[in-house]
């Protein structure tokens, strides 16, 4: 336990929730906690299924205050326990686990050519009205001889990491952009992402035809045009 820790929970009584002792935490520290931001390291063991419980409870009140009878209804007497199960274990997973294990490897050959990895199936939830983000990512890399290269499956590892949390699609690939750079450091890295967003098929206008696709370019598919253009063709035809 870090010094920061140990402040703030001397000063906040084990009887407050739990949410409230992991939020002084984060204050203490001060960092932010933004729907799309990893908490994960002011969890305390044992902290996580106390603030599934803590959620349960509060989604019960939110049933109730919806009006619905969870006590005679046999479909939703359990509703509470599996939507709280399913947003710290599955949907926002990404905000209360620390980073998946990554092995880094050195580019030993000195590989110096266009790799693509995707698509990549993507699964989130928009933060502004918590409804699902269904899409495919593709990462493009230029790697160079001081460069670190990653596990095929990685990417998708870590691209769930980032994407299980309240997000908006811009922020998002922005995130995994950043750390797919720090990780391996390569010439030049491009990422696009096309997805369908159920806040607006569901809600709203109910256009369930509109996609949504943008793109982070940086380093050397940023400044080569030739080299963006030979993405993107390589990526249409996948």
């Amino acid at each position: 336990m870090n010094a920061h820790t140990r402040l703030a929970d001397a000063e906040t009584p084990l009887d407050e929730p739990v949410s409230t002792r992991i939020r002084e935490r984060i204050l203490a520290a001060g960092q932010r906690f933004h729907a799309n931001d990893n908490i994960a390291s002011f969890i305390e063991p044992g902290e996580l299924q106390q603030l599934q419980q803590e959620v349960e409870s509060r989604l019960k009140d939110v049933l109730e205050s919806l009006v619905i009878d969870t006590r005679s209804d046999h479909n939703t007497q359990e509703t509470a326990r599996r939507v709280a199960k399913m947003y710290l274990q599955e949907v926002f997973r990404g905000r209360y686990v620390a980073e998946p294990p990554v092995t880094e490897f050195p580019n030993a050959e000195h590989l110096n050519e266009l790799m693509i990895v995707g698509p990549i199936k993507v699964r989130s939830a928009c933060s502004h009205h918590l409804c699902p983000i269904i899409g495919k990512l593709w990462i493009g890399v230029m790697p160079n001889q001081h460069s670190n290269l990653i596990g095929l499956s990685k990417y998708a590892r870590l691209a769930e990491w980032v994407m299980s949390r309240p997000q908006i699609q811009e922020e998002a690939i922005t995130q995994v952009a950043d750390l797919l750079q720090n990780k391996m450091n390569p010439d030049g890295l491009a990422i696009v992402m096309e997805a369908d967003h159920f806040c607006m098929h569901w809600r709203g206008v109910k256009d369930d035809t509109s996609k949504m696709t943008n793109s982070v370019m940086r380093g050397s598919f940023l400044k080569d045009a030739n080299l963006r253009r030979e993405f993107l063709s390589l990526m249409n035809r996948s």
